[in-house]
């Protein structure tokens, strides 16, 4: 097959592996050249036969080797449309918005919270705004509480995201407020204190039946509001509910819970308060008080919206407008906060900044800049549609800001040693630190008779020749490499160490990765972002015991 069909699978097989981290497939391949060229679909067999042999060759090439010739060959594959990211962000409604972000205090925030953040965020600069920061630090449910130190972790990564609040608000401190709106509910009669069992409540609302509490009369109620707020009745005994319509369509609906009892110490307020608001009813009184115009929220919490309009309805105080988006997850990993709360308890995690948590803490030490993570939560703007994509998406984000700044250096995991035979033209090999900005200056390897290469190549290899990158062509035995040639011949190219330095790689999924790194490495410092040749980006988290977190390749 001619030059230009060679050209077409190449694009396809690039574009492919690029897509998926690196791997691409046949299957995929050909079936976009099948479709696009006529001598393809002349010869199918033959055109199988070349497009495994060319995606085999694509998927042998490095990421970054295979990004750099992408954007060669179909750099529109990169490039943005602005328009669509624009439309898929609205325009607000109104002059000046008020917005507020009401995170849970039940670890930092991780990379599903930092959409919330970032829209609001975004929303607030774009239209002169303010931003209004409310711990949502109300006591949850026994296996979600308020941790003491979330309260910090949720402000540093805020900061770090480059989120910008004009005012902060904690929930626990504003007890008494909610507690003066829902005594005026019960005096009113809109409100009552019901002491019905959960199974019971469930019953009712599901039948649409009221239950006995709910005809009892203002002192009655505010009698029993009273045992509840001086601690005299216990957790599961009374909640106080609102009235709504016990026939109204959706059962969740009917006369919601408002308060209920929980005797759970807070980290910011002791054990000063027993009974506690849920959250719309929290909600309708701050979002009203605290003036906001605009409240972003996900989907899930329509219901929600629904039970502050009618609160607000109660008090005639002004609507609020709501705008929704969908869920967004990464498809390799599962976000819980409350698992990472028992994983932490059972040193299964090495702390918040653990990669499995997916913590801004991790992202931050793993080298993810807050640049690329804004910019990937904005290319899905407000959909409604809950989104999973790969992480991947967010590591080519990231790489496009890293890797003109991101030095190199040789790192050679699980090293093999091998002896070097035969004449070498030199005995140092001068390296650039960036292939792309010569006038950072080389790195130097002085050259042995000994190197170390990497256990995957060295046993996938052996009796080939392969080209120690930068150096030589070696003949490749059990034991030793017999030089070949200097010239930069078109065969495989690995990393290689003389002398090096023990190095560990702290990887995404909390394992640990020993080898050796070129002792250049000696230059470096905590929080730099360099790349490791042919293996993936790093950023140094102890430079004196040679620790590295595992970006992305």
């Amino acid at each position: 097959m001619n030059n230009d069909v060679k050209g077409l699978i190449r694009k396809y097989a690039l574009r492919n592996a690029v897509k998926f981290d690196g791997k691409g497939t046949s299957g995929a391949v050909m079936g976009k050249v099948m479709g696009e060229s006529e001598e393809c679909r002349k010869d199918p067999r033959a055109t199988k036969n070349l497009v495994e042999e060319i995606v085999k060759e694509v998927n042998s090439l490095s990421f970054e080797e295979q990004e750099t010739e992408l954007r060669k060959v179909l750099p529109e594959y990169f490039e943005k449309n602005e328009a669509e990211v624009t439309s898929r962000l609205p325009e607000l409604k109104g002059d000046d918005p008020v917005m507020r972000m009401a995170p849970y205090p039940s670890g930092p925030l991780h990379i599903g919270n930092a959409r919330m953040a970032v829209l609001n965020d975004e929303y607030v600069k774009r239209n002169n705004g303010k931003l209004i920061l409310v711990y949502d630090d109300t006591i949850g449910s026994e296996q979600k509480k308020p941790l003491p130190d979330a309260y910090d972790l949720i402000k540093d990564g805020l900061e770090w995201l480059g989120v910008e609040w004009h005012e902060v608000h904690y929930k626990s401190e504003r007890m008494e407020i909610y507690y003066e709106y829902g005594e005026k509910l019960l005096s009113t009669g809109e409100a009552y204190v019901c002491e019905c069992s959960p199974k019971k409540l469930r019953e009712y609302r599901e039948k649409g039946v009221e239950c006995e509490h709910r005809t009892r009369t203002t002192e009655d109620n505010l009698k029993h509001w009273k045992a509840m707020l001086k601690g005299v009745l216990d957790e599961g005994d009374a909640v106080v509910r609102i009235k709504t319509d016990m026939e109204h369509p959706n059962p969740a609906f009917r006369d919601r819970v408002l308060f209920r009892i929980s005797k759970s110490p807070h980290p910011l307020v002791g054990e000063k308060y027993h009974v506690w608001p849920l959250l719309e009813f929290s909600w309708a009184v701050d979002d009203h008080l605290l003036g906001m115009t605009h409240i972003l929220r996900g989907k899930d919490l329509v219901i929600e919206d629904e039970m502050e309009k009618f609160i607000w309805d109660i008090f005639h105080w002004k609507h609020a407008e709501f705008l929704h988006y969908g869920m967004l997850r990464l498809k390799e990993f599962k976000l819980s906060k409350s698992d990472f709360q028992k994983k932490l308890k059972n040193n299964e995690l090495c702390g918040w900044d653990d990669p499995r948590t997916w913590s801004l803490q991790s992202l931050r030490k793993r080298g993810i800049q807050p640049e690329a993570l804004r910019d990937f939560i904005l290319d899905f703007g407000m959909s409604l549609t809950d989104i999973e994509v790969p992480a991947s998406k967010l590591y080519a984000k990231n790489r496009e800001l890293i890797d003109a700044r991101a030095n190199r250096y040789y790192f050679v995991p699980e090293p093999v040693t091998i002896a070097l035979e035969g004449e070498l033209e030199t005995d140092i090999a001068e390296i650039p630190r960036h292939p792309d900005d010569p006038k950072r200056g080389n790195r130097v390897l002085e050259v042995g008779k000994i190197v170390h290469i990497p256990r995957k190549e060295y046993e996938e290899n052996i009796g080939k020749e392969i080209r120690l990158k930068n150096l030589c062509n070696i003949q490749l035995s059990e034991t030793k490499g017999t030089v070949t040639s200097m010239e930069n011949k078109d065969i495989l190219k690995i990393q290689w160490v003389p002398e090096g330095i023990e190095c560990i790689v702290e990887m995404p999924d909390g394992s640990r990765e020993q080898g050796l790194v070129e002792r250049n490495f000696n230059e470096l410092k905590e929080g730099e972002i360099v790349q490791f040749e042919r293996y993936g980006f790093v950023r140094v988290i102890d430079e004196e015991l040679n620790i590295v977190a595992f970006a992305h390749r």
